[in-house]
């Protein structure tokens, strides 16, 4: 038996990453028909704490924690506040009054608000191009908002849509400023989830939101602990790590939302409008136009 080469290993591993994300926008869907967006986010990102503790024990990384000192402890409270804490609890809303499809389509367009963001926060210049490719992305915002009622441009939920489109901003912001931090990946995730719980916990004692759930949605809670906030990821670095160019990995990542939008038709039952598959079609093409700037100087991150 032949052994399977790094590609090869990266190619795989890139595939189950892929194919776990595409079924998270039903998860959440599913899981919030029995827990609050806030009780939901508490049991999971528990698990999430749990399974990152389990990742860096088995890793030999216990020793990494020691090493950090009283400035990496602020960065991940600070970053720890943007995310689980901020980020989830927006989208989870979001996700509570828009279907599956719009939110999880509106929510990818955090790559298109990294870019708009990293003009202020990271000194960046963008070009003709670079708008072209925002205002492309925004288009099909409109078209997923209004379920294709351009015409009118009556948003169906104006909340939700905000929300949505809010979550983004925040996962734009947590990127901008993970950027800077050196630290390894898997320590510094677990210790930003270890604050945002310490806010979970807080937020959710202090407004009366957690309870006991039902077990399916104690099922979808550890779910997403699990894949959306933990294994998922750690399997994403090993395949940018074995990939010869990060591109050959990162570029199959577009198929994500659309493999969504089939999993959430199967599992949620929701009808896939046309509406939303040409909307996250603009949105695809403004962020990959983005990706290959006229110039070395202009954004080019995912």
């Amino acid at each position: 038996m032949y052994p399977v080469v790094p590609q090869t290993k990266a190619y795989i591993y890139a595939t189950i990453v892929i194919l776990i994300w595409s079924t998270v926008a039903s998860a959440f869907k599913l899981s919030l028909r029995y827990l609050e967006p806030a009780a939901l986010l508490f049991y999971a990102a528990a698990v999430s704490v749990l399974a990152l503790l389990a990742i860096i024990l088995i890793q030999g990384k216990i020793k990494l924690l020691r090493k950090c000192d009283h400035q990496d402890y602020i960065r991940s409270a600070l970053l720890g506040l943007l995310n689980p804490f901020m980020y989830y609890i927006v989208l989870f809303r979001a996700y509570s009054l828009l279907p599956a499809q719009q939110a999880v389509s509106l929510n990818y367009t955090w790559a298109i608000q990294l870019v708009i963001l990293s003009i202020p926060l990271l000194k960046q210049r963008i070009g003709v191009k670079g708008l072209i490719a925002i205002i492309i992305g925004y288009f099909g915002v409109l078209i997923i908002a209004t379920r294709g009622d351009l015409s009118s441009l009556r948003i169906a939920n104006v909340q939700g849509t905000l929300l949505a489109l809010g979550s983004a901003v925040i996962w734009a912001l947590f990127w901008i400023y993970n950027i800077k931090d050196q630290r390894d990946t898997v320590v510094k995730l677990f210790l930003n989830f270890l604050f945002g719980f310490a806010y979970i916990l807080a937020y959710t004692a202090i407004t009366g939101k957690i309870s006991i759930p039902a077990l399916p949605g104690l099922a979808g809670a550890a779910y997403v602990g699990l894949f959306e906030m933990g294994i998922t990821f750690i399997l994403w670095l090993n395949a940018l790590k074995l990939s010869r160019t990060t591109a050959q990995v990162s570029n199959l990542i577009y198929a994500t939302p659309f493999l969504s939008l089939f999993v959430i038709n199967i599992v949620v039952g929701e009808r896939i409008l046309f509406s939303t598959i040409i909307g996250l079609l603009f949105v695809i093409s403004g962020i990959t136009l983005q990706r290959y700037p006229l110039r070395p100087n202009l954004i080019n991150r995912p």
